[in-house]
């Protein structure tokens, strides 16, 4: 059963001021209750009430020591309680918050604005922190049931709109061109090839608009496997970047891809509050396979 926009249900709010937290102002919004914590109250996190069914976490303005014994905590607590987790953070926190859940469902929003947080706290109310746009089979099914139950607030969120500042363009991609060793058991395949695709892909933005050539789940593939074959490390901040598109729906297509089997996060032994992405097996044999057929055909890595 969907979840309605009732004043009995309750959301979660962790912040550092929950009172000014934008997850307060979206939730008054929507209509929801809100039962609101300091982020240096909320140490009896175990104590999810029962009508708690979203955790709405404000890390934002938090040091990476905060964020990080903050999130863990809160990605303990909403495992056991089966509480999915709508999460803001600035750019500068992805890492940081990326490493720190690994079990709770969570979405991670970067710099959101009052909409987005609107739309994402009624979508985790929905059954789960499931990503928007998550582009799953019945989606648009699912959607339009959503739409049609935010439609009495549709006003609401059309003033918050209004008073958000027009969004940027996403960043190209970051080039991390390291020495490739030609005594590695990849010798067949220069990694250069890959980058030099990806950077075609970029120039192709200034040609066409970029929301219609997106491609961010190829984009990120392209980018791990020519990380796999010069032997570097991925992190998930600069992971998003190599997606050329903003950083709230890069993480959305790593939890869709990482879903998917095709992509999987490593720990990093020398700091825990950091993990790396990484190809799994089965999509570096892919990778290996596809380019081998387009070798074969003449053809370029598109």
């Amino acid at each position: 059963m969907g979840w309605t926009l009732e004043r009995e249900r309750w959301v979660l709010v962790i912040a550092g001021d929950p009172g000014l937290s934008d997850f307060s102002t979206a939730a008054d919004a929507l209509g929801l209750g809100t039962r609101r914590v300091d982020c240096a109250g909320s140490g009896d996190l175990a104590a999810i009430g029962a009508d708690d069914r979203v955790i709405a976490l404000d890390v934002r303005g938090l040091d990476e020591g905060g964020v990080a014994d903050l999130a863990s905590r809160v990605d303990h607590a909403a495992s056991a309680r089966g509480v999915p987790v709508v999460a803001a953070l600035g750019n500068d926190q992805i890492d940081v918050m990326a490493a720190s859940f690994a079990t709770a469902q969570a979405t991670l929003l970067c710099d959101p604005a009052a909409s987005e947080i609107a739309a994402a706290l009624v979508v985790a109310g929905q059954g789960g922190a499931r990503p928007v746009g998550a582009m799953r089979e019945g989606e648009d099914a699912r959607l339009h049931r959503l739409n049609s139950e935010v439609a009495r607030i549709a006003e609401v969120l059309a003033r918050l709109t209004a008073q958000e500042p027009a969004a940027g363009q996403s960043p190209s991609v970051a080039d991390r061109r390291q020495a490739f060793d030609p005594g590695t058991s990849s010798e067949t395949i220069d990694p250069s090839d890959i980058r030099r695709a990806i950077r075609a892909r970029r120039i192709r933005e200034q040609f066409f608009d970029r929301q219609l050539m997106e491609d961010p789940g190829w984009d990120m593939l392209l980018d791990l496997f020519a990380a796999e074959l010069e032997n570097v490390s991925v992190s998930v901040s600069s992971l998003c970047i190599a997606s050329a598109v903003a950083s709230t729906t890069a993480l959305r297509w790593i939890a869709k891809m990482t879903q998917a089997g095709l992509m999987a996060r490593r720990a990093d032994p020398f700091d825990r509050r950091r993990a790396y992405m990484v190809l799994t097996p089965a999509a570096s044999a892919g990778m290996y396979g596809y380019l081998a057929a387009v070798r074969r055909a003449g053809l370029g890595i598109a």
